[in-house]
């Protein structure tokens, strides 16, 4: 069998153009509006003249080409407008909660927020918990996992090792049979407790010779972090598994193949039985890969439900000054004291 290589673009996502380089969606917004300004030309022809009409035409027609031409990010300008209108009319302030907050309580009435501020909405996040295993509920969309990769240096292997290492990875790839996401994030890197722990530990050495070498190299990290944004590179492996079963009549006769679903058909919701086989099935797969990763060199170690919370936190907030912690008090927890203090319920000043 003859073995080629092809090319696999890299805009696999980017729209499919009809018309002169544009999509279906632009060239139906061109189209709508010119037939809008041409309806109004026939509609004013009578009293307006043709200059007066192109005064205010022109630069209607050349602001919606724009909107829909012109694009920031990769995206265009009037789903960028849109996007900003349902964030300007949404609530400002949210919390993570699948329902509006409770009121607050009496005896937090008097440090609560005023009630001239704007009321908090609920934030809606495609994960709706995690599980002991790790395993994240995604609701209607099935359950994810997720496991952290190490990295293999490619380019100082010789060239049977390359084609050992990519006839490896590629045999991985050929086993898939549902979605797998393989994710680089790119994360802020404090080394402050680097840092501290080198000159803490710098006097306990055994030779003086060491402890000056470790008091510069912590003088030399803290100098690093002043001049340069420091970065590091996590790679992980995400796998989902569809949960949600189709009816009993969604099945033809012929080959087992689905149907496609009609307007009177609704999606049964799935059972607690069915989540379970979803998470099973997660499980196996990820075992599979880390058998079928190996021969490349590759670790796959998945997340335990405080990793797998730690990873999604940075995800959705990645500014924040706290970085995120497994020991952190969740969304619905009251917290009344600092963690490590004594708390002691007969002394005043204490909620």
């Amino acid at each position: 069998m003859s073995q080629y290589s092809v090319r696999i673009p890299a805009d696999v996502d980017r729209e499919d153009t009809i018309l002169a380089g544009f999509t279906a969606r632009q060239v139906a917004v061109m189209a709508v509006t010119a037939l809008v300004l041409y309806g109004g030309w026939l509609a004013t022809r009578a009293f307006l003249p043709v200059v007066a009409y192109l005064i205010v035409a022109v630069p209607v027609g050349v602001a919606v080409a724009a909107l829909v031409i012109v694009r920031r990010d990769g995206v265009t300008l009037d789903r960028l407008l849109l996007a900003a209108l349902r964030q300007r009319l949404q609530p400002q302030r949210r919390v993570a909660a699948s329902q509006p907050p409770p009121a607050v309580p009496e005896w937090l009435a008097g440090v609560a927020n005023d009630a001239s501020e704007p009321v908090a909405g609920a934030l809606t996040l495609p994960a709706t918990g995690v599980s002991e295993a790790g395993v994240i509920d995604l609701g209607s969309d099935g359950l994810a996992l997720l496991a952290a990769c190490s990295t293999v240096n490619f380019a100082l292997r010789t060239p049977a090792e390359q084609e050992a290492l990519t006839a490896a990875f590629g045999r991985y790839l050929h086993s898939l049979s549902a979605p797998v996401q393989i994710l680089v994030r790119a994360q802020r890197l404090d080394l402050s407790e680097q840092i501290g722990q080198l000159r803490d530990r710098a006097a306990s050495l055994p030779h003086p010779a060491l402890e000056t070498a470790a008091l510069d190299h912590a003088d030399y990290l803290a100098q690093l972090g002043q001049h340069a944004e420091l970065l590091r590179r996590q790679i992980l492996l995400v796998i989902r598994e569809p949960v949600r079963s189709a009816p009993p009549d969604a099945w033809t006769r012929r080959g087992r193949l689905p149907r496609r679903r009609g307007r009177g058909d609704e999606e049964t919701e799935p059972s607690d039985g069915a989540r379970r086989a979803a998470a099973s099935r997660l499980l196996r797969r990820m075992h599979e890969a880390g058998e079928l990763l190996s021969p490349a060199g590759i670790e796959v170690t998945p997340l335990d439900a405080a990793q797998a919370t730690v990873v999604l936190s940075a995800a959705t907030n990645p500014d924040s000054p706290l970085p995120p912690s497994p020991e952190m008090a969740s969304a619905d927890e009251v917290i009344t004291t600092p963690a490590g203090a004594d708390w002691d319920p007969d002394e005043e000043g204490h909620l």
